[in-house]
């Protein structure tokens, strides 16, 4: 009978441990964003106004619009800005932290030209440190894609307790320069879309899931 008692109670200790560890994993699973949309202004030269939406879905939120470029026939220089305002309203019960930016496009400059593409991120008004260069210069001769991937030094968004409104913003700059190409040449840069299901998205910013 001691043996079965002890059996009994070294079964049901091993019970409540693998209940308590499936309690602790499923607390720190990432719970993520239910699918929806969010708020996005644009304003600049370069994206006109009301084209642009944002798509909130589990560790991603999509912006999408139409294509963002600057050109530059031979002799100008020609410079394309837009400028993004997301809303941003983390639920009550998540811990977040924006960790990544991405957008990719692609740079055509024939000899004597130059592009520049000029990013900055924003939250709350603030610019955000980035572990890498969000910028780059294009130097001739130069024609092909490119891609950034943006890593973002950011304290977490803690709506633990209560649901937390907030700005992300992003602003870039184009520019196009063909003062030296030859006539009837043409310097080129733009952001292209990134290959999605959702339709032409132009930046994705990715967070991690924290624990509360």
């Amino acid at each position: 009978m001691k043996i079965l008692t002890g059996l009994i109670s070294s079964l049901t200790l091993l019970s409540l441990n693998v209940v308590g560890l499936s309690q602790v994993q499923a607390q720190q699973t990432p719970q993520g964003f239910t699918f929806q949309k969010v708020p996005v202004t644009l304003f600049g030269n370069g994206c006109p106004r009301g084209t642009a939406e944002g798509i909130l879905n589990g560790d991603t939120l999509s912006v999408t619009f139409s294509q963002f470029e600057a050109k530059a026939l031979f002799p100008r220089v020609v410079s394309a800005a837009c400028n993004l305002r997301i809303g941003l309203n983390v639920p009550s019960g998540l811990n977040v932290q924006p960790v990544n930016v991405q957008y990719l496009g692609f740079a055509d400059v024939p000899k004597g030209g130059s592009a520049d593409l000029n990013v900055r991120i924003l939250f709350q008004g603030q610019i955000v440190p980035t572990n890498n260069d969000p910028n780059r210069r294009f130097n001739s001769p130069f024609s092909d894609v490119w891609d950034k991937n943006v890593g973002i030094t950011l304290g977490t968004i803690n709506a633990c307790k209560n649901p937390v409104s907030s700005v992300f913003g992003i602003n870039t700059n184009l520019t196009a320069r063909a003062t030296t190409v030859a006539q009837n040449q043409e310097t080129q840069i733009r952001i292209d879309t990134i290959d999605t299901t959702i339709g032409p998205v132009l930046f994705q910013i990715k967070f991690a899931f924290n624990p509360c």
